[in-house]
This record gives structure tokens, sequence and C-alpha cells, in this order.
């Protein structure tokens, strides 16, 4: 047959014309895959708008004898394409393009270039993801992989596999001294997952707002805002959350760092304590305790967490992001028996639940050692680069101050004021490429007496990146 019996004008023959290029190819491909590469090549001649809505397309027999193929092929991709909205076709009327043709197509972006990092990084929050035990990982997984049955491999409980809430009940009794048993732990997406879902209770029971401590961390303000909660700062003292601001806050439940405070550093005083839990019973409320370094403290044994003293009125929270690495996205959440219908019913309907083989796998890796044996390397670790940092302080930066607790991955230290003000010492460590975060980032006003407050995280710098990330700083300063 000849193109320009094809189409009913000019305008059609041209464009069909144009989109017989695309379905040439096609005729020459592989038998097996032929088919594909024809209804690939009419579907995008449809989407380019080379061909327009409107134009009619040869008989299946035409189609088929002009390309060299079948015309079962040619059926077949008209059918296929039909039924997708691209062609339209009628009985004794033939086969043409629908409306859909020369609609915007959405294109692959080119591939940006990342934007230049620091020169040196002491930005806190992030671990040595190079300590991530992979041969112990992938070992566990292979075993975990073979041995698990087929309907584990099912939709799982939203609370979390029965296995791992075991190893997590048992692991985090040993070691934090929480009180809880399995059917009180949920697994979920780390402490960012568990902080939306209380958040989320919280506003179905009819709460508006949700205390945060301020300096804190800005990320449990946003968590509770994404679940329509009000954050409310509540501010600390050398004890920590000041009770009595607590108490005229109105709010009934209030988010708490108190074995490592962040960023402060801080530990909860045992009288404070005790007085976060006293506002608790009076109020009705609930305390949720973020634990997220709490195995990390180098000075002695980890002061146990606040739930283990009310487990009614402490919904205990943490995970592995900083023990194995936060791209697992694994962690739990302890509850009193009063929310736990309630915020399983959230996870469910969240995402029905973690994967099982992950969780599988973090079972196998507790109940075999794995785990402990990675957080002792991970502690050890740690605090020599903290040493390797405090040392590097008092040699290239005489005078400086270090306050808060020996734990967790980041130090707050307090440079003399021959180093500030803050706002120049900032300006000069950015231009020489160094990343710092101030302590007023955090929500406590810049110190008005020439000092500099600096939260430096350490845990993912070897020592000899610390010592040479200080001299970098300490070069920055031209005092």
């Amino acid at each position: 047959m000849s193109i320009s019996g094809t189409t009913s004008d000019d305008s059609g023959e041209a464009q069909w014309a144009a989109a017989w290029e695309l379905l040439l190819p096609a005729a020459s491909a592989p038998p097996r895959r032929r088919g594909l590469r024809l209804q690939t090549a009419l579907r995008e001649a449809v989407r380019s708008g080379r061909l327009a809505a409107g134009t009619r397309l040869p008989s299946s027999r035409e189609l088929a004898a002009d390309l060299g193929v079948s015309r079962g092929l040619v059926t077949d991709a008209y059918e296929q394409l039909t039924a997708e909205g691209y062609l339209r076709s009628s009985r004794g009327a033939g086969t043409w393009v629908g409306p859909i043709a020369g609609q915007p197509v959405l294109r692959a972006r080119a591939d940006r270039a990342a934007p230049a990092g620091p020169v040196a990084d002491f930005r806190p929050g992030t671990p040595d993801l190079t300590l991530f035990p992979r041969a112990a990982w992938s070992a566990a997984h292979r075993a975990v992989l073979g041995r698990l049955p087929h309907s584990a491999l099912g939709y799982p409980d939203p609370r979390g596999l029965p296995e791992l809430r075991r190893a997590l009940a048992e692991l985090l009794a040993r070691r934090r001294g929480v009180v809880t048993d399995p059917e009180r732990v949920v697994v979920c997406s780390g402490v960012a997952q568990a902080m939306t879902l209380l958040g989320f209770v919280l506003r179905d029971r009819g709460q508006g707002t949700v205390g945060v401590e301020s300096p804190g961390s800005p990320e449990h303000g946003e968590l509770f805002a994404a679940a329509g909660l009000e954050a409310v700062p509540v501010p600390l003292d050398a004890d920590g959350l000041d009770a009595g601001a607590l108490a005229a806050s109105g709010v009934r439940a209030v988010v708490t760092t108190p074995s490592h405070q962040f960023p402060s550093g801080i530990a909860y005083s045992a009288p404070r304590r005790t007085r976060l839990l006293e506002w608790a019973r009076t109020v009705d409320g609930l305390l949720v305790e973020d634990d997220y370094d709490g195995d990390f403290r180098y000075d002695r044994a980890p002061v146990g967490a606040l739930q283990g003293l009310a487990p009614e009125r402490v919904a205990y929270t943490g995970s592995v992001s900083k023990s194995l690495a936060p791209g697992l996205r694994l962690g739990w959440l302890v509850l009193p028996d009063r929310l736990m219908e309630e915020v399983v019913s959230r996870k469910r309907t969240m995402d029905l639940g973690n994967p099982a083989l992950d969780q599988a796998l973090l079972a196998d890796f507790v109940l075999r050692g794995h785990y402990d044996r990675q957080l002792r390397r991970c502690q050890r670790t740690y605090r020599e680069r903290r040493d390797a940092l405090l040392a590097a302080l008092t040699e290239h930066f005489p005078g400086t101050v270090v306050t808060g607790i020996a734990a967790g991955l980041h130090a707050v230290v307090r440079l003399s004021a021959r180093y500030g003000p803050e706002p120049r010492f900032l300006a000069r460590a950015a231009a020489t490429g160094v990343a710092v975060r101030p302590l007023s980032d955090y929500g406590t006003p810049a110190p008005d007496d020439g000092s500099v407050r600096l939260v430096l995280g350490y845990a993912h710098l070897p020592p000899t990146e610390i010592v040479r990330s200080v001299r970098l700083l300490r070069g920055a300063d031209t005092s």
C-alpha cells in the first residue's frame, strides 16, 4: 500500500509519514520482542504528537504488509493501545488516534551536578556509616532468608514480627531498663514515624498541642505539626525540662530526651525526672521519651530510661539509626497500654507494617549477639573520636569549655570571646569551607559576651580528619 492512502488529508498524510519512521525499527526487532517494540513505537508516536488526534491509521492487514510482520502482531498492538486510550476504533470505520495525542510528556531530567560539600563538616547527627557490619549483616540476611517460611512474606502484623518484638523487649530491658513485654512494642520506621503515630493519636483524642524542649531538635516540632498539633516550646535549665514552665504551658504531652538532651548535652537530674512524672500523673499526661543515643555514654554506665520509672506515663522510642544506619528505617515504640490499640490502628492504615524480611533480619541480629557487639564497637570508636576532638580543641582553641555529659555523637563547646563574636566566627568558618552548627540554631540566643557556642558532631569523622578539621577551623580565625 502507499502511505498516501492511509489518511484523509495532506496533513494526516504528512503526520503518518513522520510516525512511520518510528515503526520501522520495530519490524526488524527479534521475533519475541517485535510485538512489544511495535506497541512502544506506536504509543510514542501518539504521545509525541507525530500522530495527531483524529489521524486514521491503515488497516491491520495493510500495515502488516508494509512492515513485513504478521497481521496478528498489528492487531494485538491496535487492541492494546485502544484499551489504553491511545487509539479508538469502530467496526466498519477503522482505527484512528484518540484525543490524548500530543499531550505533554514527562521527560527524565538531566542529572544536575551536586553542590560542592564543605571542606570539613562538624554538623551533628550523622553516625559513621563505614562502621555498618556488612559481613555480619549479609550472613544474617542469607541465613534468615533461607529459613523464613513462605507465610512470613505475607502482610505482616502492623505491630511487628513477634520474634522481633520479643527480641526488642529483652534488649531494651537489659540495656536501657525499659519495663515492657512484646505486646507493648510496636516496630516502626524510625523515631520519626513513632512521633508521627503518637501525634495522630493525640490529635484524635482531642489534644491540639504538644510540648517540645527548647532548645531542642527542630524535627520534633515539625513531626507533630505534620500530624496537626501545635508545638509549644518548653525551656530547659541545668536539671532538664523546666517543670514549672511545663505546668504553665497547658500541654498534656511533651517530648523529652532525658538521657542525653539534644542539643545541650545534659542529662536530666533524678529530682527533675521525678517532678516530670508527678506532672504527668497530675494532668493525666504523657511523656514521650526519645532515647536517640542512650547506649553511648563514655564516662560511666548509661542512665536508665525514664520509662522504667512509670511505664504507663511514658511512651519510649528509639531506633538503630545511630548504632547501625539510618537508611535501615527500623525503630521501636514502647507504649502505655491505653495507647496501644489506637497506635496500632494508625500504623496499619499508614503502611500495613514494616518489611517482614528486614524485621526478621534485625531479630536474628539481636538474638545472636551481633547487635551488642556492634554497640560495643561503636561506643569504643565514638569515645576515641570524642577524645580526639577535645584534645584538638584544647591545642588549637585554648580556653575551650566543654559542657554536657560525655555521651552521644556530638559535643557542646564554648570558645572564648577572643574567637568571637559568634556571627563573625561563623562567617569566617563558612568562607573557609568548614560546616558547623551554633547552639543558637536550636532556639537559644547567641552569646552576648563575645564567646562562641557550637554543637560539634564528631562520630562520622576519623581522628585524623577531626584534627585536620579543627586546624581548618582555627585557620578561619584571624584574631
